[in-house]
């Protein structure tokens, strides 16, 4: 199969890969529900060591860097009660952490979660997290540029691997809804 963008050596349905995914994702996938059949989504294999996404495109074409996101878990904190959510937005932006997301998890204080608390609750490996396979009842926070790609390049739970995701798809995830300004450059 090849993929439906980039240049990778190897691409196949995701759902024909689930022996090389986390457990969560793997089950997403399984039960997927959305509108957009999980046999869109592709995955393609790449190596560990080029995850970071600098690396990558420097690796497998710079072309991927407007076509790709990042998942980051951030974590807001009101009165001794912390709300962890995953934030998707493309690698060319950041996300607004201490306004659009501190004020949508109504938080008194928003950061990035700790690497232990972002590999511990979501089960995958840092540097491959995931919008795909969150635990249930955390917010999705998606940028609406990211929901316009046909295609958009993100992580899939592990370091190796990427998933190439139909931006549309990650909409629906469950828990998701899309936020205008959640990337700023």
């Amino acid at each position: 199969m090849r993929a439906p963008l980039g240049d990778f050596g190897t691409a196949a349905p995701a759902t024909d890969r689930l022996d090389v995914l986390t457990g969560p994702v793997a089950d997403a996938l399984r039960h997927w529900s959305g509108s957009v059949p999980a046999e869109r989504i592709v995955h393609v294999d790449t190596e560990p060591e080029w995850a970071d996404t600098a690396v990558f495109v420097e690796h497998y074409g710079r072309e991927l860097l407007e076509r790709s996101a990042n998942c980051v878990v951030v974590a807001g904190k009101r009165g001794g009660v912390t709300t962890l959510a995953a934030c998707v937005v493309l690698s060319t932006t950041r996300v607004d952490v201490n306004g659009v997301v501190r004020r949508r998890l109504d938080a008194r204080k928003a950061s990035f979660a700790a690497m232990d608390t972002a590999v511990g609750e979501t089960g995958m490996e840092y540097g491959g997290i995931t919008p795909i396979g969150l635990p249930a009842g955390w917010p999705v926070l998606v940028d609406p540029a990211v929901v316009d790609l046909p295609y958009v390049l993100v992580g899939s739970g592990r370091r190796r691997g990427k998933l190439l995701v139909p931006g549309e798809a990650l909409a629906e995830l469950p828990g998701a809804v899309t936020v205008p300004g959640l990337g700023i450059a």
